[in-house]
């Protein structure tokens, strides 16, 4: 009891409603890091490539979903097979990892980073420490299971979080990624609505926020991608957006 009322002291409440006026790109309020400063950081004497992109050179952007795997993700991963597409996958435990494990280890196999948006979709910043651990720790023990793979990643839902969610997340050795582009697509079912925002929205170093999950996401994506790649971007996943720098357990990513 006393540590859910310290978690709702004064301060984290007035954090909690400015978070209410949530922004295209997550909560303001949050100190973040951006990718080209990750770059820059680790750039001198470092490799000069990430697999075969560098984004300190390329037009790069990181295609992200949240809240899978779901009914859709088998013809999403069609589609970035065929459109050779690496994608950043934030994968929900319960209802989602549990009845599907098949397609965990489909995206990991065909490249595609395998990334925590919790078990539950709690709100992490109104539950207990303990709770955050368990939202946090379950995913992952699940999806290591699967891949053979403990993700270094995760998102918090509605991208809402505070110095407590830091503080576990680095001891759980996760870096919280948030977003530049979403499409709001859990409002529309509307395929050419969803590409069209995430177009408009769309510029270098992006992390563009999608959910396979709704019907109208899935119609949308190929033709997201062909727009994008003829406006000269190139698709990576968010390790490589931040390569040759690493993302750092307890930091915030945001572009």
């Amino acid at each position: 009891m006393r540590e859910t009322a310290r978690r709702l002291r004064p301060a984290a409440l007035a954090s909690a409603a400015a978070c209410l006026a949530f922004t295209l790109s997550g909560c303001a309020q949050v100190d973040t890091t951006a990718p080209s400063t990750v770059r820059a950081d680790a750039a001198k004497g470092a490799p000069a490539k990430f697999g075969t992109v560098d984004c300190r050179e390329a037009k790069c952007i990181a295609l992200t979903f949240d809240a899978g795997p779901s009914e859709n993700s088998a013809r999403l991963l069609d589609i970035l097979k065929e459109r050779k597409v690496p994608a950043t996958f934030f994968l929900l435990g319960k209802n989602h990892i549990e009845k599907y494990p098949e397609l965990v280890k489909r995206m990991a196999a065909e490249g595609h980073e395998v990334a925590s948006h919790t078990w539950d979709h709690k709100i992490l910043t109104r539950i207990s420490d303990g709770q955050i651990r368990e939202e946090l720790k379950r995913p992952d023990d699940a999806i290591e299971r699967l891949t053979g793979r403990r993700p270094t990643l995760m998102r918090p839902p509605q991208g809402r979080t505070d110095s407590d969610v830091h503080k576990i997340a680095k001891e759980e050795g996760l870096a919280e990624v948030l977003w530049s582009v979403t499409a709001k697509d859990y409002t529309t079912d509307d395929s050419a609505l969803i590409k069209k925002r995430v177009l408009d929205q769309s510029s270098r170093d992006g992390i563009i926020l999608l959910h396979d999950l709704y019907p109208g996401t899935v119609p949308a994506v190929p033709g997201i991608i062909d727009a994008l790649k003829a406006r000269g971007y190139v698709f990576v996943t968010v390790p490589q957006l931040l390569a040759p720098g690493k993302a750092e357990p307890g930091k915030v990513y945001r572009p």
